[in-house]
């Protein structure tokens, strides 16, 4: 029986200096958060008793701002409209046409070669006007009293086309080649006109109800031309 109690009292000891040995880290380590714990849940709720306040806004920095940028929208619209303008300009810049006097077509001509679409005004020299057999093309002279230069038109010409009067002529200055002149007549009818280095190839005639039609410029350049005539021929019977 000593024995039996003896073995009792061991294996209650071995269980009890087990179990401790197996309690004793768990119940070593620390039951309190550290430091670092503590702090987060600090902020934690501090951030949620007193919310971040907004940043400040610089408003006059920022009036500036969108200022300076519609200034420079204003800006390129600006020079997108005027850049479009000048290429509108350019591009129809050789279809303008004006109305000219014989004397300024072969001018203009002369200056710039490539120039030779014009409007040309004058009077119809009467006599001018016939039709070669060789040519499907009419033939007349419009002077402006000092320059005579050939028209060539292929086409019916107006009810109110007359010798003597104004005529307005659309058309192109062409430089005379042989064939060209092969094909002018040789009607006396101002030789120099006919036998130019120039002619004026017409594409319209423009006439209007009025016979006496003419462009305001090409008529105060025709009155000029004839007080130029007259003035000559005044000092010419005074000279004599």
């Amino acid at each position: 029986m000593a024995a039996r109690l003896s073995l009792r009292l061991r294996s209650q000891l071995l269980r009890s200096t087990t179990t401790t040995l197996l309690l004793s880290p768990i119940k070593s380590q620390p039951s309190i958060p550290n430091e670092l714990s503590l702090s987060t849940l600090r902020f934690l709720s501090t951030a949620r008793r007193h919310p971040s306040r907004p940043k400040t806004v610089d408003i006059g920095a920022r009036a500036r701002q969108l200022q300076t940028r519609r200034l420079w929208t204003y800006a390129l619209t600006f020079s997108c409209i005027a850049g479009f303008v000048v290429i509108v300009l350019n591009g129809f810049q050789d279809q303008l046409v004006f109305y000219v006097t014989p004397t300024d077509a072969l001018e203009k001509y002369a200056a710039n070669p490539s120039k030779t679409k014009f409007r040309l005004g004058g009077l119809v020299l009467e006599g001018s006007v016939v039709q070669p057999a060789s040519s499907p093309e009419m033939e007349f002279v419009v002077s402006d009293l000092i320059t005579d230069i050939l028209v060539k038109y292929q086409g019916s010409l107006p009810d109110l086309f007359r010798e003597g009067h104004s005529v307005v002529v659309e058309g192109f200055v062409k430089p005379f080649t042989e064939e060209a002149r092969r094909e002018v007549s040789a009607k006396s009818v101002s030789r120099k006109a006919r036998s130019g280095e120039c002619y004026f190839s017409a594409t319209e005639v423009l006439a209007k109800h009025d016979e006496k039609y003419m462009p305001q410029e090409v008529a105060a350049q025709i009155e000029k031309n004839k007080k130029k005539i007259e003035g000559a021929a005044q000092e010419g019977v005074k000279g004599s």
